[in-house]
């Protein structure tokens, strides 16, 4: 939490230079700041007790002196939950109203409904046993939809099967609990086999994430873990609480109709599933071609590592030549205010010039972090969004000469820095040995990224250009006098550095007080060398008849990665994704011819793209192994287990489409709401061909036994695939903060439960029905 303390009657400074680091508000003024780091899981708690302290040492500040935060973290934290409570609050309403509108039962959709509280407690228990704080990320996700599933199905069943009992005995109605027991027991052991595997599928496709790595596991390990502890207790409350309940809550009187809407729309789909059946090759010519189509448009999608989060406040990077004096490089960061003031979605600036050896990362005072808080963005009235906000300062920045900035946000920048040391979406990481070797291949590399689309706040890393005086010490002069190496060093510290001299007693306290030269002598090597040493004999000697004394520019910082010096040549990049630019800049790069020992990595947020997508390359696999093992217990069947693996292509096309029809890009947010889509595609099909087993179990031919599985199983099918896309379209559709990192995920999940429904429907019971012949057409030949 950065805080200000200002003095309005006297500002005193004097001891901010020292440490490397300077603080100026927006109107200009010199104030000292303060950055309080918050650690531990729950940020918002810290932050608040953070508060109370800032509160209690202000109380005892000297009259005049106000302590005034600039940027509160705990804002955003604020913000973000808000968001996601709308959205869980939001989706909960919609599944419901979802229940009532297909059960037409208040009572069996009220039931349904009492499992997405209890199912939370459940993830909340699991998230305090795992250490898991309430954030975006551990409930951004949750989908009540997905949640209730298992009690959907579970509670169609008997609503179904009372209906049927009704119309066959309609006049027996002696004894109800009897009745009650020889109902539900049998609706309930009829699904619970499907309900159970279908939900530990769902369980077992979050798995894969416990694998992630890195930064992207601590963002979406939390998610599964909520989800897992959350869908686990709602399967334990489907196969007993809701069967339980039911059989004490649901009414027994009179005969359960089925909707005229309900009843026209099933026979419209019967008939077209016959027709379906009628012309297979045409069925599987049309599903391929949409699959394949999907599949293939998938490599065009644009690619980045995650949505930024919209954190409400800017913060801009500036940097400057090393040799700059502390006045100059002041004097340069109050034009930079005073530009950024111009713009009226801006409501506060503050800069901070360098930063102290205690920091995370030192910065010399050529280098400023600028604070940029922006007013609500509703309440703007320019027209701009904050990416035009950002092109529009761009470009009045780079009226500035001398400066390079960069554009990021206060806590992105944090985190960039700790996770990668790059504070840019891309970087070239040149190592090698020579300094001017590097410098000469980064001044190539630039030129390359200049010409590349969608290049923004391009700079090289600054390696040189620190003014520097270097005493070099002739020994034989010294020697001539009578001196040594040691006294002579130990004067030119004294000169420069300082040296303490005495102490000040102030009360209990012991105030050093440093002696050194003043700066316009310090800073200038004709009157460095003029300092005069008194030689053992007496004689007094000039430092220049002792010492060579030059100025010369040298490397301000060397970095190094991996035991080796690296130079960063670093970019953002607007108006197109990361993954398509650093594709064209890798083929442009062939024009940089590396030396002998000398090579580049690539960096920034692609390097975390790049490790995240490696990872899932290996985890979605193992995803659909678990998903094909789980079907293979549940039928013991591989070729009904493999026809079950059909959904996911399916599925894919709806992801696939959504994100074209939203402008989205393809990240570790859509890559994980795939996974999450993988088990609630393949629950349709568990119980659709579930209840085709049984109805052939009973005697039903192959035919019949699709055509009226497929129609009992409608209601059911609908209802789970509706509540899990309705679920998520809050988070789809939201606009509040930490919406931009929930909607990848949200939108590929409807897409795709659109999609594997229809196909679901229509698709899986042709190909049931040709493997299922050709099988038992095979068995005959061989028998």
């Amino acid at each position: 939490m950065p805080v200000l303390v200002r003095d309005v009657a006297d500002v005193r400074t004097g001891a901010m230079p020292r440490q490397g680091a300077v603080t100026r508000d927006g109107r200009g003024e010199s104030v000292a700041g303060m950055v309080i780091m918050l650690k531990g899981e729950n940020g918002r708690d810290v932050g608040e007790r953070a508060k109370l302290r800032i509160d209690e040492i202000e109380r005892s500040l000297p009259a005049g002196v106000t302590m005034v935060p600039f940027y509160d973290q705990t804002e955003v934290i604020d913000r973000t939950s808000a968001t996601v409570r709308r959205n869980l609050i939001e989706g909960s309403l919609l599944v419901v109203a979802v229940l009532f509108f297909f059960l037409r039962d208040v009572r069996a959709s009220l039931i349904v409904a009492a499992v997405i509280p209890l199912s939370m407690l459940c993830g909340f228990i699991g998230m305090r046993l795992f250490g898991v704080s309430a954030n975006l990320m551990s409930l951004g996700a949750i989908d009540f939809g997905l949640i209730v599933d298992g009690a959907v199905v579970m509670m169609e069943n008997f609503v179904r099967r009372r209906g049927e009992a009704e119309q066959a005995m309609p006049e027996d109605r002696g004894d109800a609990s009897r009745m009650r027991l020889a109902l539900f027991t049998p609706a309930a052991v009829e699904v619970a086999r499907p309900i159970l595997f279908g939900v530990l599928i769902i369980i077992a496709v979050y798995l894969p994430i416990f694998t992630l790595e890195g930064l992207e596991g601590k963002m979406f390990r939390p998610m599964a873990i909520t989800v897992c502890s959350a869908i686990f207790g709602a399967l334990l409350l489907a196969l007993t609480a809701v069967p339980a309940a039911s059989s004490l809550l649901l009414k027994m009187g009179g005969v359960h109709h089925e909707e005229a809407w309900f009843i026209r729309l099933r026979d419209r789909y019967l008939r077209h599933l016959a027709d379906a059946m009628r012309h297979r090759l045409r069925t599987i010519g049309v599903a391929v071609v949409v699959v394949s189509s999907a599949i293939t448009s998938l490599w065009f999608i644009g690619t980045e590592f995650m949505p930024r989060l919209d954190e409400g406040a800017l913060l801009i990077e500036t940097r400057k030549l090393p040799s700059i004096s502390l006045e100059e490089s002041v004097e340069i960061s109050t034009k930079v205010e005073q530009i950024v003031r111009r713009f009226p979605e801006v409501s506060q600036v503050v800069t901070k010039l360098g930063r102290p050896e205690l920091a995370t990362e030192a910065m010399g005072i050529y280098q400023g972090d600028v604070y940029v808080n922006l007013h609500p963005e509703d309440s703007w009235k320019t027209g701009r969004d904050k990416d035009g906000l950002i092109e529009a300062l761009s470009v009045a920045l780079a009226e500035m000469p001398g400066v390079t900035v960069n554009f990021t946000q206060p806590m992105a920048m944090r985190l960039d820095e700790v996770v990668s040391g790059v504070k840019a979406d891309v970087a070239v990481k040149i190592f090698g040995e020579d300094s001017a070797t590097l410098e000469r291949l980064a001044g190539e590399v630039e030129t390359v990224l200049a010409r590349v689309q969608g290049v923004a706040d391009l700079q090289v890393e600054i390696f040189s250009g620190a003014s520097q005086l270097q005493v070099a010490i002739d020994r034989g002069a010294i020697a001539r006098y009578g001196l040594d190496v040691m006294a002579v060093q130990r004067v030119v510290e004294a000169a420069v550095g300082g040296t303490d001299a005495t102490e000040v007693l102030d009360g209990p306290k012991r105030i050093p007080v440093v002696v050194k030269f003043p700066e316009e002598v310090r800073a200038h090597e004709e009157a460095l060398g003029n300092l005069v040493l008194t030689a053992p004999g007496g004689e007094k000697v000039p430092l220049s008849r002792l010492a060579t004394i030059t100025r010369s520019q040298t490397p301000e910082a060397i970095s190094h990665e991996g035991s080796q010096r690296r130079l960063v040549v670093q970019a953002n990049v607007r108006g197109r994704d990361i993954g398509s630019f650093v594709a064209e800049a890798q083929q442009r790069m062939d024009v940089v011819k590396m030396p002998a020992g000398y090579y580049v990595r690539w960096g920034g947020q692609f390097e975390n793209q790049s490790r995240a997508m490696a990872r899932l390359a290996l985890v979605i696999p193992l995803s659909l192994a678990i998903i094909f093992a789980l079907l293979y217990v549940t039928f013991h069947n591989v070729r009904q287990a493999a026809l079950i693996i059909l959904n996911v292509p399916f599925a894919l096309v709806g992801g696939i489409a959504a994100l074209w029809l939203r402008g989205l890009n393809l990240n570790l947010s859509a890559s994980v709401g795939f996974i999450a889509l993988f088990g609630v595609a393949v629950l349709n099909g568990v119980v659709l061909i579930t209840a085709i087993n049984q109805l052939r179990t009973d005697g039903h031919g192959l035919h019949e036994a699709i055509l009226r599985g497929a129609g009992s199983r409608l209601k059911a099918v609908l209802m789970t695939a509706m509540v899990a896309a309705l679920g998520f379209l809050p988070m789809a559709l939201s606009h509040g903060a930490g919406a931009e990192v929930q909607r990848p995920l949200a939108s590929v999940v409807i897409g795709g439960v659109i999609t594997s429904t229809l196909l679901t429907l229509i698709v899986l019971p042709v190909v049931y029905e040709m493997i299922e012949e050709a099988f038992h057409a095979t068995a005959r030949r061989r028998g």
